[in-house]
């Protein structure tokens, strides 16, 4: 089953219309029809618009199981990297990507060179490391 056809399943049993999802969601009919058909892929950022608005997890829409990540931490993407990933049409799971990369490389130079990056930075460092996606 794909995303969108769990977004159609979630939808339809909580009675909404596309019309009314997309609305809440913030996100055309249009957009979220494709979506259901898997027509289009969602970033990130819509992505959750649509999970929070249906009431279910991002994990459940995007691979049909609640995962937990190793630390059993909450995972949070900055805004800058989510308004990239949205412009960038990346996948929730290349954007967690994106972050964990980035957090990987930031990790082995040490904190003291963490800096919060820009929508255009984070742009620039997906550009140079999308090879690692496909």
């Amino acid at each position: 089953m794909t995303t969108g056809v769990r977004i159609r399943e979630i939808r339809e049993k909580r009675g909404l219309t596309q019309d009314q999802l997309a609305k809440k969601a913030e996100i055309s009919k249009g957009f979220l029809s494709d979506v259901e058909n898997d027509k289009r892929n969602i970033g990130s950022q819509g992505l959750l618009r649509l999970a929070n608005e249906l009431g279910a997890s991002v994990d459940y829409l995007l691979a049909g199981k609640v995962m937990e990540n190793a630390q059993n931490e909450q995972i949070i993407i900055p805004q800058e990297l989510s308004q990239a990933a949205e412009e960038l049409n990346l996948s929730y799971s290349n954007t967690l990507d994106l972050l964990n990369t980035f957090n990987s490389a930031v990790a082995r130079r040490g904190k003291k060179y963490r800096k919060e990056f820009t929508v255009e930075e984070w742009k620039k460092f997906h550009e140079a490391i999308k090879e690692v996606f496909k």
